[in-house]
Order: C-alpha cells, then structure tokens, then sequence
C-alpha cells in the first residue's frame, strides 16, 4: 500500500467514477454492467461473465486493467490446457545447473481466464488458490502473485459441449456474476463505425488511476459504517435461501460475507459512507444467483435463479434507517 494518506469515501466515488468514464469510451457496454465489475475490483473479489463470444469481454477485461494501472494477462482456456500452463513451471538453467521458476500468465495483477469451463475440472482448480490465497504452489513451492490480484472469468451459456461445469467450491470464490449483454442499436452502429476504418487502432484509454493505489482505493470500503440492523438483512436474505424448497443449496456463510462487502464497496461507488439497504438489493442478485445450487425439480422446470432471489427479496422485511 502506498504512503498516501487514507482516501475518503468522496475520493474513492470520484475515482471510480473517472474509470468508469474512460472504460465507457471504449467500450460499449451498458454503464451498470461496467460498475458491477468495477465493485468486483473494490471489493477484492474476482467477476464471473457470463455470455456468448464477441460481446466485447477482452476488450473490457483489458480497459479495465489500464484504467487503474494494472497489468493484465488472458488465458484462453481450452480442453488441453495444464494447470502448469497457468501457473509457470521451472526451467533447468544449464548455466548454472540450477531449476528456475518461469511464471505463467496467472501472474498479472488482472487476468482474464476466457471461457473457464472449457478447461478439465484439475486445471480450474489450478486458479482455486490463486483466487482464495493471492498464491500458487508449484512443485512445493509457493509464489505469491502481484498485488491486486483480480480474476475475471467468462464462460459460454449457449455452448455446452465439451465444457466442465465450475464445481460450487469455484463459483463461490467470484464475488459477482454478470453478463454484458447485446449493445443497443445505437451501440452497435458504433461498432459499425469503428470497423468501416480497418487501419484504426482499437480505442485507446487513460490509466486513471497509478496502480499502486489500488490497494488503497480498496481499502476505502472497510470504512464504511454498516448498521447492525442491515447486517441482519444481509444475513436475513442469505439464510432465506437455504429455506427456499426450490434450492437444493443455498448462499454459504462466505456468500454472506461477499454480499456484506459488495454492499459496502456499492456505497462507495455511490458516494456515501454508510451502507443502506438498497445497496444491499442493488447487488444481491449478481452476488446470490449464481450460488444458489437449484433442486431437480426446479430446474426441470426451469426455475430461474433470479427469481428466486426476487422472491427472497419480497419475503424479507427491509429495515428502516434512522434519519438524520
């Protein structure tokens, strides 16, 4: 962390909000979907995207790297890939005839791992302790990886052939899943725009941001106050789940804990110091859904995971907040 002194929440929204903007310049996308990975980044989480290919999720992924100043890698994930093809492996320096480590593309501060469940289910686990402990282990030792160190996964909903579903214990670790989605007409009119010229450069953008802040800015999260009363919400909500008879598995105790931290990282993107409720709904769906482990029943019938949490939602009672 760097020596400056500690931001205040004002600072933090303004910043952010400055990525935002130079992220939007190049890429369109809807400016809610652009927050929702930015409040991954703030809230020292990993996005999971979920959507079909051409979208503009590389371009995004990387954007969003060089706004705030931070290196970034992608790895395409395929049936054959190894988990030392993620890692790094060591090399035999015949110099010296000593092993050297290698580092693989895990180690930038943002990596995008492109369609994640195409990978065998031992090479996914391979970004498991990336994503949880800052770390790899390779061959009995463990490197750390650069700090911040965030993930941003995309996998294909269409697609289902040839794919590993993401075990739970993985889809746990992503703070929020999302999707981008089809640009408007207007969007795409400007994708038209920018392909008539064939020799211009792809859209540039601004480091907002020197990357050793980061840590910084991420810190400006826990400062915000949380109520005891909205703590009870969010456990409220994330125990509703379990109850649901549609959901065979429901938000575990470290979803509770990713709820309360997106609550407060969606303060900070607003501006206020204070944690209020309608944070706590503005993130629950990115950060339940995709949690929730439906019944057999429920899935034959095509029960939506957002709906159920539309229906949690309704069922729990909201708490007032003191005004001032």
């Amino acid at each position: 962390m760097s020596d400056a002194p500690q931001r205040t929440v004002d600072e933090a929204a303004a910043e952010s909000s400055s990525v935002l903007d130079a992220v939007h310049d190049a890429v369109i996308a809807d400016r809610e979907f652009l927050r929702t990975v930015l409040l991954g980044v703030l809230a020292r989480g990993h996005v999971l995207l979920e959507d079909v290919p051409g979208t503009g999720k590389t371009l995004t992924a990387r954007s969003m790297a060089t706004a705030l100043g931070l290196s970034f890698n992608r790895i395409q994930f395929t049936p054959d890939l190894l988990p030392s093809d993620i890692t790094g492996t060591h090399v035999y320096n015949e110099t010296d005839g000593t092993f050297e480590f290698n580092q693989g593309p895990v180690f930038a501060n943002v990596v995008l791992a492109d369609e994640i469940n195409r990978a065998p289910p031992k090479t996914q686990a391979a970004l498991l302790e990336a994503m949880e402990e800052g770390q790899v282990t390779v061959d009995g030792d463990t490197h750390d990886l650069p700090d911040p160190f965030f993930v941003i996964a995309t996998q294909n909903p269409v697609e289902q052939e040839g794919t590993f579903e993401l075990p739970e214990a993985q889809r746990d670790r992503f703070v929020v899943k999302t999707a981008m989605g089809y640009p408007g007409r207007g969007g795409e009119l400007q994708l038209l725009k920018r392909r008539s010229n064939r020799h211009e450069q792809a859209p540039e953008v601004d480091t907002v941001v020197d990357g050793a802040d980061v840590p910084d800015l991420q810190a400006v999260p826990e400062t915000v106050t949380v109520e005891d009363k909205v703590r009870g919400y969010i456990v409220d909500l994330c125990r509703e789940t379990r109850s649901d008879p549609r959901v065979e598995v429901g938000v575990s105790p470290r979803g509770v804990q990713r709820l309360f931290e997106a609550a407060r990282a969606h303060a900070v993107l607003a501006g206020r110091d204070f944690v209020a409720p309608d944070d706590v709904k503005r993130v629950a769906h990115p950060v339940l859904a995709h949690r929730l482990v439906l019944t057999t029943e429920a899935s034959v019938n095509a029960v939506e995971k957002a709906a159920v949490v539309d229906d949690v939602l309704s069922r729990v009672e909201v708490p007032a907040m003191a005004t001032s």
